[in-house]
């Protein structure tokens, strides 16, 4: 199928109202795009940031003219209120599968291969774990998850019960069963996570080892190795709930901060937890940490 893609630039505080306007002409989606390369990190929950020059981008169905959504624009709009007027025809495709075209099997520590449907590796002493994300984050691909991954595959397993607190597609949770925990669970807020976890457990034959949660419905349970690869805001928001999974001497590891977020997540995390150096990835911090007695 092919749409009509309309936008134009306008600024954060146009933005909803341009938006609201494009959707009562028809538009079938409204998207936000960043048009000065402006860095917004974390918005509380439920909240949708908007950059200080902001792309509104309008989809119509391809009968619709664009002259005729100018010429409302022009009518309903004062010049100085929006630039960059753009019109065109998008092709419809299946966004997921085009994107995963550029998804190649990735190896972490010299232990774990993180791999396509179809593109599995077998090599002497390593373990495949087979990602299709779907919907859900996480592939391995984005330097806090990288961490997180070269993380595990560094460090002895064996026998531990493990707790992905956000895990997107589930992959830290598989990796560590992959890599010899004898459980893991999954928890997250998004239903699609939840959705991605269990169909990837199944794909790796660990269904049976990995459960998932909303956090709400999440028991207590002390694990030996808590992974958070979230982001530094909800970190530190959430560090009483994340620190009462840790068991005594248990593992706490937080990713999704960037480097200048570092001293200020340790801060809210001490004294409960001891920490290492953080490790880096480009402009991402992984920080691993103790809990004390």
């Amino acid at each position: 199928m092919t749409w009509q893609q309309i936008s134009v630039i306008t600024d954060a505080q146009t933005a909803p109202l341009m938006a609201d306007w494009f959707e009562s002409l028809g538009a079938v989606s409204v998207t936000y795009l960043d048009a000065e390369d402006e860095a917004v990190y974390e918005p509380a929950i439920g909240e949708t940031k908007i950059w200080k020059q902001t792309q509104v981008v309008a989809l119509y169905e391809l009968n619709v003219d664009p002259d005729v959504i100018k010429s409302k624009l022009l009518e309903q709009w004062e010049p100085h209120q929006y630039h960059g007027w753009q019109a065109g025809q998008l092709q419809d495709q299946a966004w997921e599968r085009a994107w995963m075209e550029h998804y190649r099997p990735m190896k972490f520590a010299d232990r774990l291969w993180v791999c396509p449907s179809g593109q599995a590796q077998s090599e002497p002493g390593t373990v495949c774990l087979t990602l299709d994300p779907g919907l859900a984050f996480g592939t391995g691909t984005h330097p806090t998850t990288a961490l997180c991954l070269e993380w595990l595959s560094g460090h002895d397993l064996s026998g531990k019960t493990v707790v992905d607190y956000g895990c997107g597609s589930g992959i830290l949770a598989i990796a560590a069963v992959l890599l010899g925990a004898r459980a893991a669970y999954a928890v997250d807020i998004d239903p699609q996570a939840l959705t991605a976890t269990e169909d990837n457990a199944r794909k790796n034959s660990v269904q049976d080892k990995i459960t998932c949660y909303f956090p709400a419905q999440l028991p207590p349970i002390p694990a030996d190795l808590v992974f958070a690869n979230i982001l530094a805001k909800p970190l530190i928001e959430l560090k009483k709930q994340i620190t009462s999974l840790v068991a005594s001497n248990g593992q706490l590891v937080l990713s999704g901060i960037l480097r200048e977020q570092g001293d200020d997540v340790m801060a809210a995390y001490q004294p409960d937890l001891h920490f290492a150096p953080p490790i880096q990835r480009e402009d991402w911090l992984c920080l691993a940490g103790k809990r004390m007695l």
